[in-house]
């Protein structure tokens, strides 16, 4: 019986990540203000987010108080690589943007805009 169970919950993990969205993972963000975070994508309902796992500033690797934060939420898998209509959080300003993302391998660019202010990053994917 254990291994039958065992059996069914490895079929059961590997038809999950099978489907699971190339986005998904551990993301460097670009320095902003002096600081950099590692994101984690994962689902968050239809929708995929990315919260802030770690952050680093040019001591090394600190404790921010953002830790644990959603910096990106309701982005929208639009298919080959594109992602739109999220929104993603600058920690430094405190401000919210509208937000897509493009991925291609390994990389991520991330834009968003506040009315006419807009800002891009380049993310690298944390291995």
């Amino acid at each position: 019986m254990k291994t039958l169970l065992s059996a069914a919950a490895l079929a059961v993990l590997a038809a999950t990540s099978a489907f699971a969205d190339p986005v998904e993972g551990l993301w460097k963000t670009q320095v902003d203000d002096g600081a950099y975070a590692y994101v984690t994508m994962s689902p968050c309902g239809a929708k995929l987010c990315g919260v802030i796992s770690r952050t680093f500033n040019s001591t090394g690797e600190y404790k921010s108080a953002n830790i644990g934060k959603k910096l990106v939420w309701d982005m929208q898998a639009k298919g080959s690589g594109r992602y739109k209509k999220g929104k993603i959080w600058q920690p430094s300003t405190d401000k919210v943007f509208k937000s897509k993302m493009s991925l291609s391998g390994n990389t991520l660019k991330v834009s968003g805009c506040v009315g006419p202010i807009c800002k891009k990053q380049t993310w690298s994917r944390v291995n």
